[in-house]
């Protein structure tokens, strides 16, 4: 087995490291405190092929390869998670889908955009009453006689939803035919019938805008669909698979995050006349640290290679996005313990690695869902 990254992966992560250390993270409190969207770090981040790593560069990408998306996602998230999850958005639910499933004109015109940095994407699966069972949606894309659909409902818990300029929609168009009467279209947040609803006040990613969105007798085109009619759940949960190594990512760079900035703390501070580092029990909280952050970069890396290869990866996805974020819920966990008081106060950022932690358990699917998939695809059992 060969564990060593190609020249062009390491050139992109140390982009990648480099934006963050430099921009993001000197900027992160501020989009924390007041949750101001950070538009200015974003389009940097898409101008240095980091908004479109696996799109192709005749499309506007960087033409990279999964692995490379790990690498990227983790530095970025180490400086930032809420960058980290518009950057997840771009890449995984909006271009990838579109990438797999849509016509070269939907290509060119919206994921070279995205790609490029130029506008921000969205993916609107989850509604107010349907989170896990994305099946039970109400929002209703009704075919008209020329051909064009006809749009209404509302979508909830839009990541970028706010700022977005264009957004993968999922509606359903024949609610007789459950998961396969769903469809997935381009939308275009400037035509008649698109509404935002109000900012989202979160615990944690907070420069992440997110919000309710609603449509109102929207009209979308026949070439507005992606894919084929009744073809949405199955699109919806293939580019999940893909987000869920994003999440994984993301929930690796958090943790990086907070573990060596517990290292920095135990080999300084202080305590009984010893620094707190040469305590048996913070030795075994480092130890565990390590460990549990280990493991997920490794299962992450092999979901990555796996989809690289073009195979199957859904489980590989679950078992590295369950593994990455209760690693880093619990990694967070024991460095604001370690830190005390210190770790509790707004004065250092690791409150925020531990708010920001949490959403990683819960959004692309929950620890429990996963949990499901893993288990079905073991069994065989559903």
């Amino acid at each position: 087995m060969d564990f060593s990254f190609t020249e062009e992966q390491l050139m992109l992560q140390d982009v990648a490291r480099r934006i963050a250390q430099e921009k993001i993270a000197p900027s992160a409190e501020h989009h924390d405190r007041t949750g101001e969207f950070p538009l200015e770090n974003i389009r940097l981040l898409g101008e240095n092929g980091l908004m479109g790593i696996e799109v192709p560069a005749e499309y506007g990408g960087a033409g990279m390869d999964p692995i490379a998306y790990v690498l990227a996602m983790v530095e970025v998230a180490a400086g930032d998670a809420a960058h980290s999850t518009i950057m997840s958005v771009n890449n995984s639910l909006f271009c990838n889908g579109i990438l797999t499933h849509g016509s070269e004109a939907q290509k060119q015109t919206y994921v070279r955009a995205i790609a490029e940095g130029e506008a921000i994407g969205a993916f609107a699966l989850t509604e107010p009453q349907s989170g896990s069972d994305a099946t039970a949606m109400r929002c209703r894309a009704v075919k008209q006689a020329d051909g064009t659909f006809v749009i209404n409902g509302k979508k909830s818990w839009i990541t970028s939803g706010p700022v977005a300029k264009y957004i993968v929609l999922f509606a359903m168009t024949d609610p007789d035919q459950g998961a396969r009467g769903i469809t997935a279209f381009m939308i275009d947040t400037d035509k008649p019938g698109f509404h935002r609803g109000k900012t989202e006040p979160k615990l944690g990613i907070r420069a992440s805008a997110t919000c309710e969105i609603e449509f109102q007798d929207y009209v979308a085109a026949a070439d507005d669909v992606v894919g084929k009619e009744g073809e949405g759940f199955k699109i919806a949960m293939g580019v999940l698979d893909a987000g869920r190594i994003g999440i994984a990512s993301q929930a690796i760079g958090i943790a990086r995050a907070a573990y060596e900035a517990t290292l920095e703390y135990v080999r300084d501070r202080k305590a009984f006349g010893a620094a707190i580092g040469t305590f048996q029990m913070t030795q075994a909280k480092i130890a565990d640290m390590k460990c549990k952050l280990d493991a997920a970069l490794l299962l992450t890396l092999r979901a990555a290679w796996v989809k690289g290869q073009g195979k199957r990866f859904s489980n590989e996805a679950a078992i590295a996005k369950l593994t990455a974020s209760e690693a880093a819920m619990w990694i967070t966990h024991q460095a604001v313990q370690i830190h005390g008081g210190m770790g509790y106060s707004k004065e250092m950022p690791l409150e925020r690695y531990f708010r920001d932690a949490k959403i990683t358990e819960i959004y692309e699917g929950t620890s429990e869902i996963q949990r499901l998939v893993i288990a079905r695809n073991e069994t065989g059992l559903r």
